[in-house]
């Protein structure tokens, strides 16, 4: 296995040696990338003399091997130790001003990160936040362990044992085999279109109505799509999360170009899975000036209109044996004291005529934004009643399971 091992400018920097080792004598072929800071502690000389490969903490050097994409995208696992709180803030933020930021920002593979600061540090709003970022797009930080730190300190901030950072390592390296092993070749020669996202609907030139998507189901479908094979096409509304790498992607704003985008990309589609929140509504005029108070305190009056529904167009325009074979449709419900959110979708799929209703519970806490959701996959084909195929778990495994469904639907359908 080709492992990446970016070390960090802290003091615990020398414990990286250790990791090295055990990575080595497992048979590993291990490139060490270590920051500029971080060889103030250990020399860029033991990093090669433990590794018996070439160390380097510029994106200058053997430029004719384009070292800065090269690394990451060969790497079958990047390890990040010790991760200070200024690495983690780089790599949340998606910095590029040295080969370790840059590598990170080519990674195809597991990234580790285990971090090693002061307590306060750690604790801090900023490094909390980074690490939630860091953990929403995939990565796996390690919790720091509790102990002396530098200087007289104790508590939560020392860097984990190498034992357990290489534990941690190859555990996540199995995850992602395992996923990656599941999906393997099921769409291969197909080219799937994903929307993902919540639209925004302009009021004025600095507001607009929006809504809660953060995008990260949409983006989990696509890479889920493309570990599977697929030509993956991802139309983007307003997201928190990045795009991933590998595919064509094309920013919308609006519902209405997002209605563009998605009759233009059916056309050449096997698969459409229309994961964005479009909003049901829009302002029927936008003013071009910003909307200012009054000063006779008057109210204003916004006036809103019906979105087109983008999926019924969808279903409605494909005809009997055109593309896309298969249409894929989500529904954000919440319940009320007549109606369960089960029922609610069942009605959404008989309206909407699509072949899969993947539905879930939306409200505060719930779906947008999280990391984690349960859905349930409803057909048409069920019988009346039926609950749907369940499926729960963080968002990059939900979307595995409805890809692996899209796969057996498509399966099904072939003569």
């Amino acid at each position: 296995m080709r492992i990446v091992l970016g070390v960090g400018g802290g003091i615990a920097a020398y414990k990286a040696a250790s990791l090295l080792r055990l990575f080595t004598e497992a048979g590993h072929n291990v490139t060490v990338v270590p920051t500029e800071s971080s060889t103030r502690f250990v020399g860029v000389a033991t990093w090669e003399a433990l590794s018996g490969n070439p160390v380097s903490t510029s994106v200058f050097d053997e430029v004719d091997k384009v070292n800065h994409v090269r690394l990451g995208h060969e790497a079958d696992l990047i390890v990040v130790a010790p991760a200070t709180a200024d690495l983690l803030a780089r790599a949340a933020t998606g910095q590029a001003n040295d080969l370790l930021t840059n590598t990170l920002l080519m990674a195809r593979g597991p990234v580790v990160f285990a971090p090693a600061m002061h307590t306060e540090m750690w604790a801090h709003p900023a490094t909390v936040a980074n690490v939630a970022t860091l953990r929403s797009r995939g990565a796996v930080v390690i919790d720091p362990a509790v102990g002396r730190l530098t200087g007289r300190d104790s508590g939560p901030g020392r860097l984990p044992e190498p034992e357990t950072i290489f534990t941690a390592a190859l555990a996540a390296v199995e995850e992602a085999a395992g996923s990656a092993g599941e999906l393997s070749g099921l769409l291969s020669g197909i080219t799937v279109t994903v929307t993902a996202g919540g639209t925004r609907e302009p009021l004025d030139p600095v507001r607009f109505l929006g809504n809660r998507s953060s995008g990260k189901q949409g983006t989990a479908l696509a890479e889920a799509a493309l570990a599977a094979g697929a030509r993956v096409r991802l139309i983007a509304a307003h997201m928190e999360v990045p795009a991933p790498g590998g595919i064509e992607l094309v920013r919308v704003e609006t519902a209405l170009e997002l209605r563009e985008a998605v009759h233009k990309a059916a056309a050449d589609s096997d698969v459409v899975v229309m994961a964005a929140a479009v909003a049901d509504f829009r302002p029927d005029k936008v003013v071009e000036t910003k909307i200012k108070k009054s000063d006779d305190t008057a109210d204003p009056v916004i006036t809103l209109v019906r979105n087109p529904d983008i999926l019924q167009e969808i279903v409605q325009a494909r005809g009997t044996g055109a593309t896309p074979a298969l249409i894929v449709g989500f529904a954000a419900e919440t319940g009320d004291a007549t109606t369960d959110v089960l029922e609610y979708g069942r009605r959404k799929l008989a309206r909407k005529g699509c072949d899969l209703l993947v539905l879930n519970q939306v409200g505060k806490s719930l779906v947008f934004g999280q990391d984690q959701t349960e859905v349930r996959i409803l057909s048409p084909a069920e019988p009346a009643g039926s609950a749907g195929e369940s499926a729960a778990g963080s968002k990059t495994e939900v979307s595995a399971r409805i890809i692996a469904r899209i796969a057996a639907e498509l399966a099904a359908r072939r003569p």
